[in-house]
């Protein structure tokens, strides 16, 4: 019996409305807060960050939408810098 055990739905639905990080096959990064996402892995983000393959800040949107063929990975961000 796994009690644990968490699915990715699990820890999706847990960071809904909190600071991630996405990254994207491209190597870029965008940090905000998840607003929402579909079955296909689109994401509405809130107060975006976007950090080129170098980690350099490049930009600041207030909302930003990415398309989920994109999307490397996503992760909980413990703190915004």
């Amino acid at each position: 019996e796994k009690k644990n055990a968490r699915s990715p739905s699990d820890f999706l639905r847990n960071v809904l409305g909190r600071p991630v990080r996405v990254k994207l096959n491209s190597g870029v990064e965008y940090r905000g807060i998840l607003a929402c996402l579909d079955g296909f892995m689109n994401i509405a983000m809130e107060q975006t960050e976007e950090y080129n393959v170098d980690g350099q800040l490049r930009a600041k949107y207030g909302d930003c939408f990415i398309r989920g063929n994109n999307v490397l990975f996503i992760s909980a961000q413990s703190n915004r810098r």
